[in-house]
């Protein structure tokens, strides 16, 4: 199996429940639960709404998320908005993008 694989949830389509995986993952759909990789990057898009914590070892947002983000690295798009605490190694955020609670850095 390559370990390049890019995991894709799609616009209009809506889980309730945790995700798990193992390489990249896109994701442009509602997620009502946990998203969680141990060195996995997720990419939450730009009509991607998320209720629930984040767990992975990058995340690059563009989207909406409700709920903690804790990654090696994290990066806030201009259109972002994190209504949540981001702990990370590594954090970086274009002009525009909003974050509503607390940045743990290092």
């Amino acid at each position: 199996m390559a370990n390049n694989t890019t995991n894709v949830l799609a616009s209009g389509i809506e889980i309730i429940g945790s995700i798990r995986f193992q390489n990249d993952m896109t994701i442009d759909g509602k997620v009502d639960g946990e998203i969680q990789s141990d060195k996995g990057k997720v990419t939450i898009g730009e009509m991607a709404d998320i209720k629930g914590n984040i767990h992975a070892g990058e995340v690059h947002v563009y989207g909406h998320v409700k709920g903690n983000v804790k990654s090696d690295r994290c990066h806030l798009n201009n259109n972002a908005v994190v209504s949540g605490d981001i702990t990370t190694g590594v954090l970086s955020m274009d002009e525009g993008a909003r974050l509503k609670g607390r940045a743990e850095i290092g």
